[in-house]
């Protein structure tokens, strides 16, 4: 009959602790494999937290142009041409 398991000093608690919080466990071809786990700020991924933060101007220094919000609903920018046509010929000097 084997002996009880002995309890892990402080050290080794966070020792633990630590490696818990830095990978995770996932199973590969039924085998369990410890892999790193991904970044995270605030909870978020941080292609999440870009999005939701970020500015125009950063998003473009950073060669981001792809989360830029233009403000238009439409994808090609069509309709806002179309508004501002309008606005043109109701214009009077």
């Amino acid at each position: 009959m084997p002996g009880k398991n002995r309890k892990l000093t402080a050290a080794e608690k966070a020792e633990k602790k630590q490696r818990r919080e830095t990978y995770m466990t996932i199973f590969i071809n039924g085998k369990q494999k410890r892999v790193k786990r991904p970044q995270t700020i605030d909870g978020m991924d941080v292609e999440e937290f870009i999005r939701r933060n970020a500015d125009p101007i950063w998003l473009h220094q950073n060669e981001m142009w792809e989360y830029i919000n233009t403000g238009s609903d439409s994808a090609d920018g069509e309709d806002c041409h179309e508004a501002n046509s309008e606005e043109d010929r109701n214009f009077s000097w």
